[in-house]
């Protein structure tokens, strides 16, 4: 039913992987020679998608949440073989005519065969000889290249600490600065680091301006050789690009897109800027504002922000998310989150005995009317060897096998939170439970998938702008008093999380959202535009900087090199494609106010959701998918409601 983690090979993994490829290999050829069916066509293919997944995700897996060595060392000897054998299938010409030639017996396998051969002709199936060869030698370094901006941004994130004196943490929530406590010759001090709970806690609520700039100088200049990287993986991206005969990597990438083109990208983001920097401005006067009559602060900078901000937003509503900290215990969240989803889409999570990477994991399995049908795996808490940042990792897919036999589907949830210590359980900021929330959407987006064919299945074959929806629209849960008081109880004294503390949570959660969307438009158009020609050496900072003569209210210090760290389009597969986090939100939005009306639970509505949108993966384009649950396309004044902005 589900395959047990476990990777005990590390020093013969690229081995027994090279092994396993040359199988596959020829079963491929074998297919491309006698394949007269789906059946005996793409449904072994099919197959060996799902065998390469359930072998080599664990090590992916263990690379990026137990970095070691030996994981690094085993990754990267495999990356040359999975880039290899990626090119041979895309390049395999007799694969590919076979393709072309066998006939659909539904819509969902003409499905599949559409995509099939659009991803064919996007890996250079139709490219000439010399042009193949190429275009397999640019996959392989943008391979390496990828993992070495990681591993770059991994190691210098580990390799910077700051001790501070006790009185640089006074006035900090003893949560943040608990994990932060060290004994050194002797004495109490407190160790600060680029991590992402430890960066946050300083500069949220920090008291020393000098530590707070300290900090966030190392966060935005760290891993200066990453710029070399950058430089390389644009150069290989355009040529990849117009090898395939697009003008531009943006042009390319939109072939696997909902959107449109280039000019809808662009015209989409320019909008939602224009509506909101009006507010935004209003947004940053007010803190500039308050920073000056509280401390005397003439020149607000970006390492302020957030510390004024907490300071602000907690005088306005007096609030801040350390309040809500005591009350969400990371396992009470977790049973609590697990019970609305049950609820809201009628499953049961029941707790599987399994094993896993580290003894804090913990691990579910799903059943709907007493029978099992996936698999899911929590490892939220935060340590050195693990890349920082949230994500939901899918490692088994639903689908019929070439035998008819049904396949379950499994999957990992992975977050930073802070750890339990020997004093306070592991402890979440409310937007903690928003994050846990989000990738809860992703993972049930996967799991909950009744596709037979596993191509488009789950996430699989899912648009790049649409793949966030479902994980927006589950974090927009993350606010409502009714879901919070299920789990909101004090870690001690198991008091009930106080009415008017939800009332702040959601009173207080547009806070600042015009601002957040100006950063957020940022960072999408940084990347589409440094997309659609080549930006080399300082032009890419200059991009950006650019860009922030619009959308940067506050001036960003010159030594600022955000780009550095920008794993997320550099190192995640967001290449040309972070507007996608907008762009979904229009229909996590749209639907979210469907299945929310007047502040209750619309369960008809939470069904169909399930039924039409999280059980038919990409069986459908997802523009398709909602047109036929609502009967119209999502409204994007949607977005702008959920984030309380009149336009």
């Amino acid at each position: 039913m589900f395959i047990d983690f476990k990777l005990d090979n590390l020093e013969n993994f690229p081995k027994e992987l090279e092994t396993l490829l040359n199988r596959h290999k020829e079963t491929i050829d074998n297919i491309a020679k006698n394949a007269t069916s789906y059946q005996d066509g793409i449904k072994i293919t099919e197959d060996l998608n799902e065998e390469l997944d359930r072998f080599f995700t664990p090590l992916s897996h263990l690379n990026s949440v137990n970095n070691s060595e030996a994981t690094q060392k085993a990754y990267e000897e495999s990356i040359p073989l999975l880039s290899s054998f990626s090119s041979y299938i895309s390049q395999h010409q007799e694969l590919y005519e076979k393709i072309k030639s066998l006939k659909p017996n539904n819509e969902l396998e003409q499905r599949v065969l559409d995509l099939e051969i659009r991803d064919f002709k996007l890996s250079g199936a139709e490219l000439g000889k010399e042009d193949k060869k190429e275009l397999e030698s640019i996959n392989l370094e943008l391979s390496q290249l990828s993992n070495n901006f990681s591993q770059n941004l991994l190691n210098a994130t580990n390799d910077f600490e700051l001790i501070v004196e006790p009185k640089d943490v006074d006035g900090m929530p003893q949560s943040e600065i608990e994990p932060a406590k060290v004994e050194i010759d002797g004495e109490t001090k407190y160790r600060f680091t680029l991590q992402m709970p430890s960066y946050i806690a300083y500069l949220t609520y920090g008291p020393n301006r000098e530590i707070r700039e300290k900090l966030y100088r190392a966060y935005n200049t760290r891993a200066p050789q990453n710029q070399e990287v950058i430089d390389k993986l644009l150069e290989l991206k355009l040529k990849k690009a117009n090898l395939l005969g697009y003008k531009s990597y943006a042009e390319y990438a939109l072939q696997t897109r909902d959107a449109s083109g280039e000019e809808e990208v662009l015209s989409f983001l320019n909008e939602l800027l224009d509506s909101s920097i009006p507010q935004a401005k209003e947004e940053i006067a007010q803190l500039k504002a308050f920073a000056k009559k509280l401390d005397g602060i003439e020149d607000l900078a970006p390492y302020d922000t957030a510390y004024y901000s907490q300071k602000l937003k907690k005088e306005l509503f007096d609030f801040d998310d350390s309040q809500t900290k005591p009350y969400f215990e990371q396992n009470a969240v977790l049973n609590g989150m697990l019970k609305l989803t049950g609820e809201l889409f009628d499953v049961e999570f029941k707790k599987a005995e399994a094993p896993t990477w580290h003894e804090s994991v913990k691990v579910y399995d799903i059943a709907q009317n007493g029978k099992t049908f996936a698999r899911i795996y929590f490892d939220l808490e935060a340590r050195e060897s693990k890349r920082g940042g949230a994500w939901m990792h899918n490692w088994q897919s639903h689908y019929i096998d070439a035998k008819g036999k049904e396949q379950l589907a499994s999957a990992f949830v992975v977050a930073n939170f802070s750890p339990a210590s020997k004093e306070q359980p592991s402890l979440l900021r409310h937007d903690d439970v928003v994050t846990l929330f989000h990738e809860m959407g992703h993972a049930i987006h996967h799991l909950f998938s009744k596709v037979p064919e596993r191509n488009i299945s789950g996430i699989e074959g899912v648009s790049w702008d649409v793949v966030e929806f479902p994980s927006q629209f589950l974090e927009n849960f993350a606010y409502e008093a009714s879901i919070l008081k299920e789990f909101g109880y004090h870690y001690q004294s198991k008091e009930p999380i106080p009415q008017d503390l939800l009332d702040k949570i959601k009173d207080s959660k547009n806070f600042q959202a015009a601002l957040f969307i100006l950063r957020q438009v940022e960072f999408s158009l940084f990347d589409f535009q440094l997309h659609q020609k080549l930006y080399k050496g300082e032009e890419v900072n200059k991009l950006i900087n650019q860009i922030r003569q619009k959308t940067a209210l506050l001036k960003v210090p010159d030594y600022v090199r955000f780009e550095h760290g920008f794993a997320h389009i550099f190192a995640g597969g967001y290449a040309a494609g972070y507007y996608s986090y907008k762009w979904a939100e229009v229909f996590s939005a749209d639907a979210f106010f469907e299945c929310l009306k007047d502040g209750k639970f619309n369960k008809t509505r939470a069904k169909e959701y399930k039924e039409n949108i999280l059980e038919k993966g990409s069986s459908k384009e997802m523009s398709e998918l909602y047109k036929e649950w609502l009967g119209r396309r999502p409204q994007p004044s949607a977005l702008l409601k959920l984030y309380g902005i009149d336009k």
